[in-house]
């Protein structure tokens, strides 16, 4: 696996994009209230498939994503020799239960709790829930944002995988990535019920606190980051 921060490829993207799209509607439901639903994203060309890629691929805001061997997608986390683990950044297998990174314990103490009693009853199911990424500081975010542009050759376009600095709910604690794959797939099923509800229909992996939806299910929610009004400040 590379280090430092990951290349974001567009036919990586569309390949996360599609899994996420594959696992049906278990991924994509979302309730009757709260956020409006925005138009999806326009079709890009690229890879439509995992099949043949292999190694890393491009993952959740600048988490490399990597396809094990029986084909499970596994979020891992990103390593750089200029922000560290007091900037959020994680290492491999981070819990929701461990309490010496300040990538999970400056999340915010109400989503912490949602994601323990989520994580307690997901290992009861044999899942195992690890934070990929947490809070993170305004530079950590910097970078990220940083690195999309450079990939992307814009703003607008990097805009709709990784929040300007400022703007993403990472920064405030309020979001968290989810891995491996199968964990957040566990959580779109299960989520709601302890108000975790997915914020973008592109990030099966990025998690929101919304105790609403214990009642009334999750939101809509946006097609990309980009969509999302926090964002666009």
């Amino acid at each position: 696996m590379r280090r430092g921060f990951p290349s974001i490829r567009l036919g990586g993207l569309l390949v996360l994009t599609a899994v996420a799209v594959s696992l049906g509607s278990s991924l994509l439901t979302s309730g009757s209230s709260g956020m409006s639903t925005s138009p999806s994203s326009p079709s890009r060309p690229g890879a439509a498939s995992i099949a043949g890629l292999g190694g890393q691929l491009p993952g959740a805001l600048g988490t490399p994503t990597e396809v094990a061997p029986d084909g499970e997608l596994v979020l891992r986390p990103v390593r750089s020799a200029v922000l560290g683990e007091a900037d959020g950044l994680l290492p491999d297998r981070v819990t929701v239960f461990d309490r010496q990174y300040p990538g999970v314990t400056n999340l915010n103490p109400d989503l912490l709790h949602a994601l323990r009693q989520a994580a307690t009853r997901a290992a009861a199911e044999e899942v195992d829930l690890f934070v990929t990424s947490g809070w993170r500081s305004s530079d950590y975010q910097e970078e990220l944002f940083r690195q999309a542009v450079a990939e992307y050759g814009s703003e607008a376009e990097a805009a709709q995988w990784v929040a300007s600095p400022g703007t993403s709910a990472h920064e405030s604690g309020t979001a968290v990535d989810i891995g491996p794959f199968s964990a957040a797939a566990w959580l779109s099923r299960h989520g709601a019920r302890y108000g975790l509800c997915q914020t973008y229909r592109n990030e099966p992996w990025h998690y929101e606190l919304r105790p609403g939806a214990r009642d009334r299910g999750c939101p809509r929610m946006y097609a990309d980051a980009s969509q999302d009004p926090r964002t666009q400040g």
